[in-house]
């Protein structure tokens, strides 16, 4: 790797951490160098059509600008890592243009003079992919993420791409080759260095059978039905929820364990108010969106609002509430950021909090989901949570909304129920 990039990578932070914090994330880790090592020489060669996929905090995406990249497109599926680049490209930027005039200085032929940048793409869609001659990309755990990935470049890239797939060793399978093989006539991996190894992937097959993602199910389990208020007794031949899922949204077109058992207390939810107008209801955290369309067959009347910080999650979602023919607004944002409604205006909010950060065990995620509950709802107003029984979240919850009761548990999840009320002079005491 350049001088000019090593400078680059040297400056920049975990945001929104400082990295100081013994067992936090760091900005640059051992995939990422050797990510970049590898496309040091195909940047040199052509400095054009550079694209990275799921960048973390711009190691990536800046490292390649350092290397001499022109204009990077970019597509990171959590808003988190957007802000993140964000943040790190303002810091890095005088580094960045002063690499760019040493480098310059020395060529024996001057490069372009060419707008040097980043093109964020918040949605993974073909135009991302357009002309594309290489590709970083940090390997999801997820296979099906992977694969709705691979087949996007297989299809829409040059077909001169390189596709770099760096990951740890230790999250690695060989299941991530075969995913690849699908769509590539090569495929090979690269020596393992500091418990990193890539895979790369060139001659994409012409071949391939259509896209796989999204997938569609339509899900008839007794939870739904009875959220939905479908009549007891055999259900409706129309009964039931379609489903639609991207590769990266969580449980794909199914209904995960803690979701129906939060759906099984459907009948406990209180009805939305109309105090104020119509009434709010909230799906923070929205998945594929089933809770959300949920909401919108049994509350026709209210606004029904469904926010998540995955692209992923926003796409499905929003063709999860058209395929079933209902409406709710669907942002995408950090734990319930950006929300459309002032502050104290919701009267139901349904949550089932992440508790993994990609391949990290993180319940950060969720304290700061049960802090904007306690912000959107009005006074009165209910949060219902479900958790894994072992997170122990009931004070939090007590702490961050208001009082807090197990309305249901099992051996492996918990339901809460939040009332959103200001804080008692015992529940200060408790923190």
């Amino acid at each position: 790797m350049s001088p000019e990039a090593d400078a680059v990578l040297a400056e920049l932070l975990p945001f929104p951490e400082d990295g100081s914090r013994a067992d936090g994330p760091v900005a640059v880790d051992a995939t990422d160098r050797l990510l970049l090592d590898e496309a040091t020489p195909l940047i040199a060669q052509d400095p054009d059509g550079v694209v990275v996929i799921g960048d973390r905090f711009g190691a990536l995406s800046l490292g390649a600008l350092a290397l001499g990249a022109r204009d990077v497109r970019v597509h990171q599926d959590a808003i988190t890592a957007e802000a993140a680049l964000s943040a790190n490209s303002a810091r890095v930027s005088e580094v960045l243009w002063e690499g760019r005039a040493r480098a310059a200085a020395t060529s024996p032929v001057p490069p372009e003079q060419a707008p040097l940048g980043l093109t964020s793409h918040d949605k993974f869609e073909p135009r991302l992919l357009t002309g594309a001659r290489l590709v970083l990309l940090q390997l999801p755990t997820s296979l099906a993420e992977l694969t709705e990935i691979v087949e996007h470049v297989a299809r829409y890239a040059d077909p001169a791409v390189t596709l770099l797939a760096g990951g740890r060793v230790k999250h690695m399978t060989h299941a991530m080759n075969d995913v690849l093989g699908a769509s590539f006539a090569q495929v090979s991996a690269s020596l393992a260095r500091q418990k990193s190894r890539l895979l790369i992937a060139r001659e994409p097959r012409s071949d391939v059978e259509p896209l796989t993602y999204p997938v569609t199910a339509r899900l008839t389990d007794r939870e739904i039905l009875a959220a939905i208020g479908s009549p007891e007794g055999a259900p409706a031949p129309d009964a039931g929820l379609t489903v639609v899922a991207h590769g990266a949204a969580f449980a794909g077109a199914t209904l995960d364990l803690g979701t129906r058992f939060l759906l099984a207390q459907a009948d406990r939810w209180p009805e939305p108010a109309d105090v104020d107008g119509r009434p709010v209801a909230v799906d923070l955290g929205c998945g594929t969106g089933i809770l959300a369309a949920v909401l919108a067959l049994r509350c026709p009347r209210a606004h029904v609002i469904a926010t998540d910080r995955s692209a992923a999650a926003c796409a499905s979602t929003t063709a999860t509430l058209a395929a079933n023919g209902v409406r709710a607004t669907v942002v995408r944002g950090d734990a319930g950021d950006l929300l459309p409604v002032p502050d104290g205006s919701a009267d139901l909010v349904l949550l089932n909090p992440p508790f993994h950060d990609r391949a990290a065990l993180s319940t950060d995620a969720a304290h700061r989901m049960f802090a904007a509950a306690g912000k959107v709802l009005r006074d009165g107003g209910e949060l219902w949570t479900v958790f894994n029984t072992g997170l122990h979240y009931r004070g939090a919850l007590q702490r961050a909304v208001g009082p807090t009761e197990h309305m249901a548990q099992n051996p492996r999840f918990t339901v809460t129920r939040s009332l959103r009320k200001a804080l008692t002079d015992e529940s200060v005491a408790d923190r």
